[in-house]
């Protein structure tokens, strides 16, 4: 990689910088052999050990897979312990070669097994979503957040709920989140320093993170006519914008699907561009590598900061994706053309060239990279170091219940590492849940691999 001076924050950086594949590859090897060895053993946490072995149980038998996945998305509206035991057995009828459905079936011959089937999944059910989700509240997460902070590991909350359908919805989700801002600030005041956590190159980091949905800030989101959905969002941003900058604190604006893409990205520059903004807030938005026009959104970014005076960098989470099924479906329903890869390799080589072209491109941008990935991460720290780069002035995230132990391998070895948090009920955390637990269980999921003993030199291997 070069060894030149970094480009000015108003010049566009040069896309391209060589590097010898065969020495990035025998750095990859080495950060990740090192990040495996670093992780938190079985012992460590012998109730995360019995929800692994659990999820390995769910994943080989496909149609318990979805008898649980039903059951976990009806739960919310279930009146007692007796009719949660119900659908318990309806679903389990339809999975009968599995030892636990069998026994599911035959507890549901009496109202008594009924009740105690039903408070048993009851419970299932709440502790695996406190696996991924912190709490009703910030206030309620606090105890983690903070615990997570004095171990090095930084957060961004997220509002659980899905699209609004009316104003008065989308006020209430605003309202939520600048309640959320004000209190995440003031918890965060009382948090130790975390020098890594705290500053890079680019100057002080905001210790108050949250994310914000656009489909959740307004109810007026078409694809057939953007503008209106873009105008009647803003109204809302824009005090949160505001109030992030007063209290300094930071926004993240999530990306959803792919047909919510031009309108959230249109927003969201539109917006940080404003003079108000020119000073703050921190802010960011989110790349999906899955998108087969990435690429060119990543070059949309980075012309658009080149030429945006703000004094502080927009960050660019770069994920994978998580709504492969949706955008699949969808596009095949309306004869579109896919506009996600559909092989996993692909992705993945998309995934690092974008991690290479962003962090070629910084000062101009901060960089935080998202994925459970081994192979990915390694690559962007070793990307990172052959650039002579900081280790805090790269940021990894990874989510809550699915990179814990990833998490505190990373903190360990010093890098500057996010965990995307979401925080409240259960209700409104099906449809999150339910998603974590596919991407959980999926075949091709690395968790999984890693679990099943595959071989550290081929989860190392590139794509």
């Amino acid at each position: 990689m070069s060894s030149q001076a970094p480009a000015p924050r108003n010049a566009a950086p040069d896309p391209a910088i060589a590097v010898d594949p065969a020495a990035l590859q025998a750095e990859i090897e080495r950060v990740g052999t090192a990040i495996a060895d670093a992780r938190p053993g079985a012992l460590t946490h012998p109730l995360r050990s019995a929800d692994k072995y659990a999820m390995r149980r769910i994943t080989g038998d496909e149609e318990l897979r979805a008898a649980l996945f039903r059951l976990v998305d009806v739960t919310p509206a279930c009146r007692s312990a007796e009719d949660l035991g119900a659908h318990l057995a309806s679903f389990a009828a339809e999975a009968k070669g599995s030892r636990p459905a069998s026994l599911a079936h035959a507890l549901s011959d009496t109202r008594a097994g009924r009740v105690v089937l039903g408070r048993a999944v009851a419970a299932g059910v709440r502790h695996t979503a406190r696996r991924f989700i912190a709490g009703d509240g910030p206030r309620e997460a606090a105890g983690e957040l903070a615990r997570m902070w004095e171990a090095g590991i930084a957060s961004s909350l997220d509002l659980l709920g899905e699209a609004t359908v009316s104003p008065a919805e989308a006020d209430a989700y605003a309202a939520r989140c600048l309640e959320t801002i004000e209190q995440l600030t003031q918890l965060a005041r009382g948090w130790p320093q975390r020098g890594a956590l705290e500053r890079d190159g680019a100057g002080a980091l905001a210790r108050a993170n949250l994310s914000v949905k656009v489909s959740s800030l307004t109810a007026q989101m078409r694809a057939a006519a953007p503008a209106r959905g873009v105008a009647d969002a803003a109204g809302r941003l824009r005090p949160l914008l505001s109030a992030a900058r007063d209290l300094g604190a930071h926004i993240h604006i999530d990306m959803e699907s792919f047909d919510a893409l031009e309108t959230t990205v249109e927003l969201a520059l539109a917006l940080l561009e404003e003079p108000a903004f020119h000073d703050g807030p921190s802010a960011g938005i989110v790349i999906q590598a899955y998108l087969r026009e990435s690429p060119a959104l990543v070059e949309r970014v980075l012309s658009w900061a080149a030429a945006t005076p703000r004094a502080t960098p927009v960050t660019v989470r770069l994920v994978k994706g998580a709504y492969w099924d949706h955008e699949v479906a969808e596009a095949r329903q309306h004869g579109w053309g896919v506009p996600v890869f559909t092989d996993k390799a692909e992705c993945d080589r998309n995934f690092e060239a974008l991690t290479r072209r962003l962090l070629d491109a910084r000062p101009l941008v901060r960089v935080a990279i998202a994925s459970h990935n081994l192979r990915s991460i390694a690559h962007a720290i070793a990307w990172n170091r052959l650039g002579a780069g900081r280790p805090e002035d790269l940021e990894l995230q990874v989510l809550r219940g699915l990179g814990d132990d990833l998490a505190a391998a990373l903190a360990r070895s010093g890098a500057r590492v996010r965990v995307y948090a979401p925080v409240g009920d259960l209700v409104a955390g099906m449809a999150y849940l339910v998603r974590r637990l596919l991407e959980n269980t999926s075949n091709e999921s690395f968790l999984l691999a890693e679990e099943e003993g595959v071989p550290l030199e081929r989860l190392l291997a590139p794509p």
